[in-house]
């Protein structure tokens, strides 16, 4: 779950910061959290504690082709140059090894899985078959809202990203879509930074997701994906426009919501009214909806937060290496 937080949160800093040439190594620790709400939520298994609750803090390291991410109970090192990703159980002291390879074919049977739990959830009602000629249009918008504060001892500027994916020649409360709202405190240009996030770019390209679309993790954005299609749209558009973002992103918070079709949202109320039916298990059925909230035309899909506390620019070889009294487990 600590892996999973971590690497949601990594998302934004990821898209914002355009590619640059690796320039030297740095360090840094940083805050993360992430919350999945709805069948998502079920669908992913994310489940509370002080983790989701209130954040988890951890190193993060580069050095060349590797990358060391590093929390209390689990960390992670992804090597590009051997195409091999160590997961690390910091409490057992043993480690993992997957391939590039194998995480691709993770995400093909993820995205497979997530498709058909979606059927599987979905009314029948509600159900709807995707047109191969349907078009979309992606809308930008960025303000500075002129709130300023300190973040990682940089002084830092409030900026609110909206990308909004809605069918082409549509309103969005009547077409439905996602909305991907991003909360961003902007520091001066930090080019350590920057070499995380190319870093990041080059390793989701070897994995042909493509560059500027860091995910969760492979397995839980082919899951995020199948769910939510306009999600990966918004987060390239975001990605496009990066450069629109002066400043390096020291503390983000980002929202996806889900927005439903006006005939889903009357579809979800009529099935939500309905429900129960007579003798006693019907009563008990209408007893239990009214401690239901009334189904909503806008529902979010998960919330995740990422907070820089320190950058450091030396980075120490055992930052990266496995440390010597862990077994690998196979």
């Amino acid at each position: 779950m600590h892996r999973m937080i971590r690497q949601i949160a990594a998302i934004v800093p990821v898209v914002a910061l355009m590619a640059a040439p690796l320039i030297a190594d740095v360090k840094t620790k940083d805050r993360t959290s992430v919350k999945f709400e709805g069948m998502l939520g079920r669908m992913i298994g994310l489940f509370g504690g002080k983790a989701a609750k209130e954040g988890i803090e951890g190193m993060t390291a580069v050095k060349g082709n590797r990358k060391a991410t590093i929390g209390d109970s689990m960390g992670r090192i992804v090597d590009l140059s051997e195409e091999k990703v160590y997961d690390l159980d910091m409490k057992k002291k043993t480690y993992t090894v997957t391939t590039f390879d194998q995480i691709r074919q993770q995400m093909r049977e993820a995205q497979e899985k997530a498709k058909k739990d979606v059927e599987k959830e979905t009314p029948p009602a509600e159900r709807q078959e995707e047109k191969p000629q349907k078009e979309y249009d992606v809308d930008f918008d960025v303000k500075e809202t002129g709130q300023k504060k300190q973040v990682a001892s940089y002084d830092a500027r409030q900026v609110i990203a909206t990308v909004t994916v809605r069918e082409k020649g549509k309103a969005l409360e009547d077409s439905g879509g996602v909305v991907m709202t991003t909360d961003m405190w902007l520091g001066p240009e930090i080019p350590q930074l920057k070499e995380i996030a190319d870093f990041e770019l080059k390793y989701w390209k070897q994995l042909q997701q493509g560059a500027g679309t860091e995910t969760i993790s492979p397995e839980q954005m082919a899951m995020v994906v199948a769910s939510f299609p306009g999600v990966q749209r918004a987060m390239e558009r975001f990605a496009k426009e990066g450069d629109k973002f002066k400043g390096t992103p020291l503390e983000t918070t980002m929202t996806f919501d889900a927005v439903k079709t006006k005939e889903q949202l009357a579809q979800a109320q009529q099935q939500n009214s309905s429900s129960g039916g007579g003798g006693i298990s019907g009563m008990l059925a209408k007893k239990m909806m009214k401690n239901k909230e009334e189904p909503k035309a806008r529902a979010t899909i998960f919330t995740s937060h990422h907070e820089v506390l320190t950058i450091a620019n030396s980075v120490d070889t055992t930052d990266l290496a496995i440390p010597a009294d862990f077994k690998e487990k196979k």
